[in-house]
C-alpha cells in the first residue's frame, strides 16, 4: 500500500527561525524513498514560493507542490462555491495571490465574501468595513480559527481572534476552511492522489492537526517539539495514534510503519 504524509510546519519542522533537529533528515528520507508528502500550514500570509524559500534557507529543499496552505484551500473552496466571485480581504500576500489564482476579484464594497486571514496590517477601519459588508449580506469566511500565532517574540493574535471580533459584532458565525476543517484536510490528500487509509498526518497541535486527522480517519502522529506537552493529552477525548518527541524519532523508520501504534513505542 502507498503511504503519504501531511506534515505541519511550525513546531514540527522549525520553531521560530530554528530548524528542529531531525526535521531535515526526515524530509530527506521521504524524498529518497519517493514517499509522497505535503507541508500543511494554517498560515495564510505566505505564498507557496515564500514558504519554499524560507525552508530552503533553513536547510530543507523542496518544490512548491510540496506546500499546501489554508489560503490555497480557502480560494479553491470559494471558486467551487461561487466561481469568479468577489471578496473583501483582511489578510496578506499569500491569501490575495491564492484568490486571484482561483478567479476571484478583490473589492472594497459589496463583496460576495469577507475573507479573513492572518496579517499585521489589520486596522479598526477594516473591521468596521467588514462588519457593514457582512450585515449587508456578504458571507464570512475564515482561512482558519487559530486564536494566536507563535513568533520569535512570543504569541500574537491569530486569524481566529480577528474573526471572533467580526462574529461578535455581526452575530454571525464564520465558515472556516483551514485545519482541522475536512475541506483542507481532504484537498491536501487528494492532491497527493492518496486514499484515506494511505494518509498519515504529523503535527504538534491537538486541536488542529490531530483533531483533523482523527475526524478524517488518517493515521496521526503527535510530535512534542511544538506547543503540546505529554501531560496535556489527558485533557482530550481523542488521542493520536503515536506520540514522539520530534521528527528525529522517525528517522530510519520504514514510512509504511509510521503511525502504527503496535509497531512503535514513544520515547
Amino acid at each position: 500500500m502507498s503511504r503519504g504524509f501531511l506534515i505541519d510546519m511550525d513546531g514540527v519542522l522549525y520553531c521560530g527561525g530554528q530548524l528542529i533537529p531531525g526535521a531535515a533528515e526526515f524530509v530527506q528520507q521521504l524524498q529518497a524513498t519517493n514517499t509522497p508528502f505535503t507541508f500543511l500550514t494554517n498560515n495564510s500570509q505566505r505564498t507557496r514560493r515564500d514558504v519554499v524559500t524560507r525552508l530552503s534557507r533553513m536547510g530543507i529543499d523542496v518544490d512548491e507542490p510540496h506546500v499546501f496552505t489554508c489560503a490555497m484551500a480557502t480560494a479553491r473552496f470559494l471558486a467551487q462555491q461561487l466561481p469568479n466571485g468577489t471578496a473583501y480581504v483582511i489578510g496578506e500576500g499569500g491569501l490575495l495571490q491564492a484568490l486571484h489564482a482561483n478567479g476571484y476579484s478583490i473589492v472594497d464594497h459589496a463583496p460576495d465574501y469577507v475573507v479573513v486571514g492572518e496579517g499585521r496590517a489589520f486596522t479598526f477601519e477594516m473591521l468596521e468595513a467588514a462588519t457593514r459588508m457582512i450585515v449587508d449580506g456578504a458571507k464570512l469566511i475564515a482561512t482558519n480559527l487559530d486564536p494566536n500565532c507563535p513568533t520569535q517574540n512570543g504569541m500574537r493574535p491569530g486569524c481566529g481572534a480577528i474573526v471572533a471580533m467580526l462574529e461578535t459584532a455581526t452575530g454571525l458565525k464564520a465558515f472556516s476552511v483551514g485545519k482541522p476543517s475536512p475541506v483542507m484536510m481532504r484537498m491536501a490528500r487528494k492532491d497527493q492522489g492518496l486514499a484515506t487509509d494511505e494518509t498519515t498526518i504529523i503535527g504538534d497541535t491537538m486541536e488542529t492537526d490531530i483533531l483533523g486527522g482523527v475526524q478524517m480517519g488518517y493515521r496521526t502522529v503527535l510530535v512534542l517539539s511544538g506547543g503540546t506537552r505529554r501531560e496535556d493529552l489527558t485533557r482530550y477525548a481523542y488521542r493520536p495514534d503515536v506520540v514522539v518527541d520530534s521528527l528525529a524519532d522517525l528517522v530510519g523508520m520504514d514510512p509504511s510503519t509510521i503511525g502504527v501504534p503496535v509497531e512503535m513505542v514513544a520515547h
